[in-house]
């Protein structure tokens, strides 16, 4: 891989594809961080295994198989091998993770929670219909885009311990998947994957979306009142066949309840302190710009040497040498002198004059 620089991995590219620029995150499986993806000409998140165990790699080849086009999941969309190192790519969301958002402001209202609840059930949905059960569905793993005080923008990520429906689990007995707290009684139990296992979830995040309060390792959750709290009482029946069958059922539940705002309402926006998603990410170092690699200064320019205004003069015919004949015939006739052809001209004008004058004088002695 190379060598390492404070948070900056200092390689050409990773496998020849991902450029990975700055470490984003940590977690069980490995980093996550900031890269360029060479070839789609953006900026991704890159999320890198290290040192792994069979298991651990097995789980992380499942993850990047998943293909969920849907705009409530985070799914892998590409993936490569450099040594003893594999990092597979996905979108890179911006405003961290619902835990994030709850750090910093605490209890939500719940017009904002059932938007977010709203978002998550859609998103199982997709999810639940390839076949799959998500099994850790905590604050953590849920995702933000940076909508300020907007409508927010979920989405369902880490697909790490994701169980296939109907496949027997890769570990039966010697460890639990998912997160305590959050996880179904069955689940813990060790029961198979099952869809109605991420409803329980929803519903014990929800209750600490609303509260502020994490459920305990034993799974007791918070409670209170209300038409949002009849659902979350609905969703964490410790029976699954007491829980909806389906997301899309408790989604329809969740419209129930009049909470949800219509589309493009944010009534937690005039609040006092209403919520807020901000860009988490740090700002990108000095190599690069929001739309990819800083462009190269280019190289000095080198001086030219200076061109002659005009070309030398080329002689027409070789030149005589001085004193010869052909050298005085040449001055006298085909160049002569301007200083010496006004004295000749005088000359012959006086010559002609004196002529005529004696012609004359010679007429007039005749005539007498």
């Amino acid at each position: 891989m190379g060598p390492r620089d404070g948070s900056f991995w200092a390689v050409e590219a990773f496998a020849g594809r991902y450029q990975l620029i700055d470490l984003v995150g940590t977690g069980g499986m490995g980093s996550v961080w900031r890269a360029w993806d060479l070839r789609r000409k953006a900026y991704v998140a890159a999320k890198v295994l290290g040192q792994h165990d069979a298991a651990t790699l097995l789980r992380f080849v499942r993850e990047q198989s998943l293909r969920i086009d849907h705009p409530h999941v985070v799914a892998p969309h590409g993936w490569a091998a450099d040594d003893d190192k594999v990092v597979f790519a996905m979108d890179l969301v911006r405003g961290g993770s619902v835990a994030t958002l709850l750090g910093d402001h605490g209890p939500l209202p719940e017009s904002f929670v059932a938007v977010l609840l709203d978002q998550v059930l859609h998103g199982l949905s997709a999810v639940h219909a390839a076949g799959i059960v998500h099994r850790d569905l905590k604050p953590a793993n849920l995702l933000l885009d940076a909508t300020g005080t907007g409508r927010p923008h979920l989405r369902l990520s880490d697909f790490g311990v994701a169980g296939l429906l109907d496949e027997p689990r890769m570990t039966r007995h010697s460890s639990v998947l998912g997160t305590p707290g959050y996880i179904a009684p069955e689940q813990l139990a060790g029961a198979d994957p099952d869809p109605r296992q991420d409803l329980y979830t929803v519903g014990a995040v929800a209750a600490e979306l609303l509260t502020g309060v994490r459920p305990d390792l034993n799974g007791t959750l918070p409670t209170g009142e209300g038409a949002l709290w009849d659902l979350i009482r609905t969703l964490t029946d410790p029976s699954p066949t007491a829980r909806p069958t389906s997301a899309a059922e408790a989604g329809r539940l969740l419209a129930q309840t009049t909470l949800l705002p219509p589309p493009g309402a944010a009534p937690w926006a005039h609040h006092p302190d209403p919520p807020e998603v901000f860009d988490q990410l740090p700002p990108l170092p000095p190599a690069w710009t929001p739309t990819g690699p800083a462009p190269k200064a280019p190289a000095p320019s080198q001086p030219r040497p200076s061109q002659p205004s005009s070309p030398p003069s080329r002689p027409s015919s070789p030149q005589p040498l001085a004193g010869s004949s052909t050298a005085l015939a040449t001055a006298t006739s085909s160049n002569p002198s301007p200083s010496r052809s006004k004295p000749l001209l005088w000359t012959a004008v006086g010559s002609l004059t004196g002529a005529v004058a004696l012609l004359a004088t010679a007429t007039w002695l005749f005539l007498r």
